[in-house]
Parts: C-alpha cells; sequence; structure tokens
C-alpha cells in the first residue's frame, strides 16, 4: 500500500468531514487550509465584544448530515422560534409554522399574506415533501422555484411575492427564485421537522468542532497551494508535498484552477451582510424578518441577539442586514439605503445603530439552477484523476458540504487500498 498521505486542500466543512472519514478508515491525511483557521465560509470573528458570523448563517438540526457529525450538545444550540415577521405595506405581520406553533394558527391565517387556499397549498406542500425521499423527488423533472410553486402547487402570486419570494432570495441568494424546486423541497422539509438554530459560539465553533477530532498533526494552517497534481502538491513557499490522492474541497472557481478546467466553476449567489450594534432591540422575538414588499436593499433582518444572547455584549442588541448580491463597489450607498429603509421600519431609535462590519462574500454559494444535481455528476475522480467535494457537487448547504466530504472519502479509501 502507498504510505503517503492523502492531501486534502481546503479546510471547509467538506474538507473536514474527508479528513474526518480517512481518519477512522486509518488512512493519513494531510489538511492543508490557506486561513489561519479551519472553517472556509463559516468562520466568525469577534468585534467590541460581538461575534460576527461571516454573514447570516445558520444551522439547520434537520440536516442528516451535520445530525449524524456534530455534536449538538457541545454546540449549545440557540433556535429561532419557527415561522418570520413579514414587513409588508407598512406594517408586520406574523407568519408561523401552526404544526409547531399552534397558537399562532388563527394569526398566521388571517394575517392577510396570501390567501386561505394558500395555506391549504401550504399544508400539502408540507405533507408532500415530509412523505417523499430525496429519491423520489429528484424521480420528477426539475423546473425553478418559482415555476413550481406557482404553476405545480397552485400559489397565489401574492404568497410567492411577499412570503416566498424574500424567505428563499436570502437562502438560496437570488431574487428570482431561478434555483432547483428539487432542493428547494428538500430545503422545506429541513425548515419544516428541525430548527434553525445559532452555536452559542458562533457558527465557527462547527468546524473548530470538527478539526478539534482530527489527529494532532494533520491540519497545517497558513499554507496556500499553488499547483496539483493526482499524486503531487506544491505549495508557494516552494515545499513540494507526495501524496497517495489529491483532494480539492475548495470553492468552486478555486477548484477550477487548481484543477486546470478539469473541474467546471459553478455560477456565483452572492451576498452582503452588515452587522449593526442597537442599544436595545427593535422587537424581543427570536424571528428572522423578511422584506415582503419589493422595494429597498434590504432582504432579511435578524435581531441575533434575541435568538442567541451570547453573541452581544450585556445590555446590547446585535442586528444582521443581509442584501443579496455582492456590494463590496458601494458599501457606503447601500448602508445609507439600508439606513432609510430601517428608520421607515422602527423610527428614529435606528440613528443610534452603529454599524460595525460589513461582509460582502462574492461566491457565498454555488448556483444551483434546474438539473444541477444531474449536471454535477458522481462524486469520483476527475478526468485528471484528481479527486473533490464540496457543497457544489450536492447541494448548497452545510448538509451538503459535510455528506460530500464523507462520501468522497469512502471514494478515495476504496481506490486507494
Amino acid at each position: 500500500m502507498d504510505q503517503n498521505p492523502v492531501i486534502i486542500v481546503g479546510a471547509g466543512l467538506a474538507g473536514l468531514c474527508c479528513a474526518k472519514e480517512l481518519g477512522k478508515r486509518g488512512i493519513p491525511v494531510i489538511l492543508l487550509e490557506s486561513h489561519s483557521v479551519p472553517g472556509g465560509r463559516v468562520r466568525t470573528d469577534l468585534v467590541d465584544g460581538f461575534q460576527l458570523d461571516h454573514g447570516f448563517q445558520v444551522l439547520q438540526t434537520a440536516y442528516p448530515e451535520a445530525a449524524a457529525q456534530l455534536n449538538y450538545t457541545a454546540l449549545q444550540l440557540q433556535p429561532f422560534a419557527p415561522g418570520a415577521l413579514i414587513r409588508t405595506r407598512g406594517g408586520f405581520v406574523e407568519m408561523s409554522d401552526p404544526w409547531r406553533r399552534p397558537g399562532k394558527l388563527f394569526t398566521t391565517l388571517f394575517n392577510g399574506v396570501g390567501t386561505f387556499s394558500d395555506r391549504l397549498r401550504l399544508a400539502r406542500l408540507r405533507l408532500r415533501v415530509s412523505r417523499l425521499s430525496d429519491e423520489q423527488i429528484q424521480a420528477v423533472p426539475d423546473q425553478s422555484t418559482r415555476t413550481f410553486l406557482l404553476q405545480t402547487c397552485g400559489f397565489s402570486e401574492d404568497i410567492v411575492n411577499r412570503f416566498f419570494r424574500p424567505w428563499f432570495s436570502g437562502v438560496f441568494l437570488e431574487k428570482d427564485l431561478a434555483t432547483s424546486s428539487h432542493y428547494f423541497q428538500f430545503l422545506f422539509r429541513i425548515f419544516a421537522t428541525g430548527n434553525a438554530s445559532l452555536p452559542s459560539e458562533g457558527m465557527a465553533s462547527i468546524p473548530r468542532q470538527l478539526a478539534a477530532s482530527l489527529p494532532a498533526g494533520t491540519l497545517r494552517t497558513n499554507t496556500q497551494v499553488n499547483s496539483v497534481t493526482p499524486r503531487e502538491v506544491r505549495l508557494t513557499s516552494g515545499e513540494t508535498l507526495s501524496a497517495r490522492a489529491v483532494v480539492l474541497a475548495v470553492q468552486g472557481p478555486e477548484a477550477s484552477r487548481l484543477s486546470q478546467g478539469a473541474i467546471p466553476a459553478p455560477g456565483a449567489c452572492s451576498t452582503t451582510c452588515f452587522y449593526f450594534a442597537a442599544p436595545k432591540a427593535p422587537f424581543s422575538q427570536p424571528l428572522l424578518v423578511l422584506n415582503g414588499d419589493e422595494s429597498g436593499p434590504i432582504n432579511n433582518l435578524s435581531v441575533v441577539s434575541n435568538v442567541a444572547p451570547s453573541y452581544a455584549p450585556a445590555g446590547k442588541a446585535l442586528i444582521s442586514v443581509s442584501v443579496v448580491g455582492d456590494h463590496a463597489a458601494n458599501l457606503k450607498q447601500t448602508e445609507a439605503a439600508i439606513r432609510l429603509q430601517l428608520k421607515s421600519w422602527y423610527g428614529a431609535s435606528t440613528d443610534a445603530w452603529s454599524m460595525l462590519r460589513a461582509y460582502p462574500i462574492h461566491f457565498a454559494l454555488p448556483a444551483q439552477p434546474p438539473g444541477f444535481q444531474a449536471a454535477a455528476g458522481p462524486l469520483l475522480k476527475t478526468a485528471n484523476g484528481l479527486f473533490t467535494c464540496g457543497d457544489s457537487t450536492t447541494t448548497a448547504s452545510i448538509h451538503g458540504a459535510m455528506l460530500s466530504g464523507r462520501l468522497v472519502a469512502r471514494d478515495v479509501a476504496m481506490e486507494t487500498r
């Protein structure tokens, strides 16, 4: 047997789970990470006593792979309430999950968003996705989420535009609901059966927990990779590492570069997240706020400290505002537009909110249009002998990244034993 280690490039969730699985199988691993800490896109900064995740992120507890690989108790998960506040037509209305919050049934039925028939269609959709397996969902032709909701499910334009659009624009990071309906149905089931939660010590505690399970010496941080072949990794430092196999667990564009185009770069879905510190929260519930009107830059807002008080110092509130798209080139203008919209929502009290940091994230998620899973193909070697894993090969989610890492480790182990 080849005594060289498997070398994994990229210590995001996919790379960490790949390394963890290979370690379980007794295969030596070197995991290379260009940053100072593991996690990839799942990172948290500490700024003036506030915990700021890189973009608005949550852990869905119903993700099968996350539930299997993570210790939820150790993460001290803090859940959002199931539902949302919708800002629409000059006020706020609540759209709750009546199956888990039956006391909110009347409020949800008569909140003015959509029709009574839409409520029946929501119940049917919930029942449908809870009964079907992923294989059964994928057995029917894929289509855009918007087409699926309007034509296949029969929802009204009103509920699609004022509820589904702001909700899933914040999930897909694209405004047209052009993302695969197969992926939408998977996520709808996840949302209906688990909790959107935040770890008490920030989203970065997820990769920290995975990294802690690896043997000492496995992870090498602050290590830049220049080029790769199926049996060799060359670092920008000039060092060359020999490998029994090489796994690329990096973002799509970087995987395409290192594989010399053998791995096609997926389209990018972008977001910009603005964090504000406030003397007082504008509301007390642990709910996500959706912009149900198609005006203003805000897609969604969360008082993060209502959900997880540890994200803010005592006596302060932490507010995240998410905008679809990469606004790196016009952060000041976007902040000004956000502040005008916030003032129209919550009044002059928002003048006291101070911006802590803005995170423009160009490659926040890979685009996943209808048919993306067939285009991604099986999780095996590329034509030039490299292995690859990441959420662009499965679903653009924590679940997808972790699952792809484990499955590719299985394939590597089979081919190199």
